[in-house]
């Protein structure tokens, strides 16, 4: 019988340790919570903010929109001129029109692949060329393009490479907004355009540091 009992007060003893020895863990490891030391985050002071000049937007559209914006552009730029040509944005870019040959004018049509820059301009790149019935060298058809056909000063027909390379980076806008190529895909319908806005156009304006 006292062999059972003090099993038993053993047992109890046991227990008693087990759990003050638990509780002694929970007390310490709150202990180092409440004092370990806490990661701070400096938090950059307003006038040390990096203040660009501008913001970036990019805004995404249809060719639909686009061609329309285009052609109205074009129209506008030749007015006053003898020889007018529009653009068809469809899969590719195709530019129709009329060239002047000897004392007549003939139909033009050309088909343009337009490849993107990495600084945002177009190179519309000649995939086929005519200009009516007459067989031509293609360099002679574009050159006749490049005398004849009004065009943007950021717009330039380059003969020899059968290109025409548009310098939109170089539009001047009275926005003074500057304008950029981010994806040009005519055949998914996907067209987004860069747009940076100088803050000083919203009449923001830091005070110098």
């Amino acid at each position: 019988m006292n062999r059972r009992i003090r099993k038993i007060k053993n047992k109890w003893k046991k227990l008693f340790f087990s759990l003050l020895i638990f509780n002694v863990i929970v007390l310490l490891t709150i202990v180092i919570l409440i004092y370990w030391p806490v990661s701070t985050t400096k938090v950059q002071p307003i006038d040390q903010i990096d203040r660009n000049d501008s913001s970036e937007f990019i805004v995404r559209t249809t060719k639909e929109n686009l061609n329309e914006l285009v052609n109205a552009y074009i129209e506008k730029f030749q007015q006053g001129t003898k020889h007018k040509y529009h653009v068809v944005l469809e899969d590719d870019v195709h530019l129709q029109g009329e060239l002047p040959v000897f004392s007549s004018t003939v139909p033009l049509s050309i088909h343009l692949e337009p490849l993107v820059q990495e600084n945002g301009d177009i190179i519309l790149k000649q995939k086929s060329i005519s200009i009516g019935l007459l067989e031509l060298p293609n360099k002679t058809i574009m050159e006749y393009i490049r005398k004849h056909l009004p065009m943007p000063e950021w717009v330039r027909v380059i003969p020899n490479n059968e290109e025409i390379y548009v310098a939109i980076s170089e539009m001047k806008i009275k926005s003074n907004f500057h304008v950029s190529v981010e994806n040009f895909n005519l055949e998914a319908n996907h067209i987004a355009m860069k747009i940076n806005v100088p803050y000083k156009t919203l009449g923001i304006e830091f005070p110098d540091d």
